[in-house]
């Protein structure tokens, strides 16, 4: 069993005209995935040089989480819906060197 938290930054640019539902399902999304016992973090940026594309960060506890996640009706709705609205790419990342920012040090 894996104890490292696992990063995903994925890159979403809705196709043409297909922005505001793109806005609506990644909005849609966060509560669910917020909800989610292994995740941290949940967010939806916008991109201010080109509004049309969206960034997820997300923050999981460990592998096991991101698989979980993976699992859940709401993820797997989203996966049955986003090829029609956007091209997307991720990042999976695992921590090299952390800053622990409650204690003043650092960890890997």
């Amino acid at each position: 069993m894996s104890h490292s938290s696992v990063k995903i930054t994925a890159s979403l640019t809705a196709l043409p005209g297909k922005a505001e539902e793109l806005r609506g399902l990644l909005l849609d999304m966060a509560p669910h995935c917020r909800a989610e016992p292994g995740n941290l973090r949940w967010d939806v940026w916008r991109d201010t040089a080109m509004p049309e594309r969206y960034v997820l960060d997300e923050l999981y506890r460990d592998v096991e989480a991101v698989d979980a996640h993976r699992q859940t009706p709401h993820y797997q709705a989203y996966l049955a819906k986003v090829p029609g609205l956007a091209d997307r790419s991720a990042l999976v990342l695992e921590a090299v060197a952390l800053e622990d920012n409650r204690s003043g040090g650092s960890h890997a």
